[in-house]
């Protein structure tokens, strides 16, 4: 089957920014450098919770309207910043969950790409990302660019030799994130390294009739003919953890971006720790930018099965 993706994930003509208040600058910083190279309309997004952080008295005398235009009035120099940059922004806020309302903007209008930031709050600890960048991530049905809290920001202001790291290791997944990540290293004009990690215990099965050096020779085939002379294709293939490996070779590498489908991404990976997607966007040197299981799925690649632990454990919470 082909591998169908939309021209504007990897070139995005709408940007929405999922802000917090106060916005976190890094973050922010990495849209407009997004919008501005891409020459994309920005949308700075807000949801708030009218009674959040409010006495009832103070519930009482604000209604929603009063409360947008005073959330409004706290983004507008975001805004300002973006407009004396040239590019055409503006801000949407709306009452209620963060999560549901950026879903819901998403569902409603013609966005291509999210971008957000990724910490903890303290109340939720054991969540490595917070858990709307989580519900997020999870369940956009665009590219989601997550800016970890360990980001560096030369990261991606380095314009002269940018380099974006793609993990192909999940063969379900594997041919439509490559592609994705081949779109975005021609409109970066970047190098693209695929790197495909085997864990050890997978070791006798997936080299029972190959080797590692067969496989690296394989990966570029990943790679849309029609942009196999627009991209430079590096490989890795290695034995590992794939959350460790990917992040090692992320450093080592100096890559700007990485790629990676989310289709392990779910709310018990997340509350248990576990999975690849929640530790490399928590601890990454550099912007991420994950594919959901919708839009893995809406490309034709596999959903991965949940492990019966994970079936026992969600019957229990729900």
């Amino acid at each position: 089957m082909a591998v169908a993706l939309k021209p504007g994930w990897s070139k995005p003509s709408t940007i929405l920014f999922a802000s917090e208040l106060p916005p976190e600058e890094k973050t922010f910083a990495f849209a407009l450098a997004e919008a501005a190279g891409f020459s994309a309309d920005l949308i700075i997004f807000h949801a708030y919770n009218l009674r959040s952080g409010a006495s009832k008295a103070s519930t009482v005398c604000l209604n929603n309207d009063a409360t947008a235009r005073i959330q409004k009035r706290r983004l507008e120099p975001l805004a300002q910043r973006a407009r004396n940059t040239g590019i055409h922004c503006r801000i949407v806020v709306r009452p209620g969950l963060a999560a549901d309302q950026i879903l819901t903007f998403l569902n409603e209008q013609k966005i291509d790409r999210v971008v957000m930031g990724a910490h903890s709050p303290g109340p939720v600890g054991k969540l490595l990302v917070g858990p709307v960048t989580e519900a997020v991530l999870r369940t956009a049905n665009v590219p989601v660019c997550i800016v970890g809290p360990n980001v560096v920001e030369d990261t991606f202001h380095n314009t002269v030799n940018r380099k974006i790291l793609c993990d192909v290791s999940k063969q379900e997944v594997g041919k439509v994130v490559a592609k994705f990540g081949a779109e975005l290293a021609a409109e970066h004009k970047a190098s693209l390294i695929l790197q495909q990690v085997i864990p050890p215990q997978e070791r006798a099965a997936v080299l029972a009739e190959t080797t590692i050096h067969q496989i690296e020779t394989e990966l570029p085939a990943l790679v849309p003919a029609k942009l196999k002379h627009k991209v430079r294709v590096q490989t890795r293939v290695m034995l590992g953890d794939p959350t460790e490996e990917l992040l090692n070779q992320g450093r080592s590498q100096q890559a700007n971006l990485i790629v990676l489908g989310a289709n392990g991404a779910s709310r018990f990976a997340a509350i248990t720790r576990a999975g690849t997607v929640y530790k490399v966007l928590a601890f990454a040197h550099c912007p991420v930018i994950t594919l959901s299981p919708i839009v893995l799925a809406e490309c034709g690649a596999q959903a991965e099965k949940l492990h019966p632990s994970e079936v026992n454990f969600m019957a229990g919470v729900i």
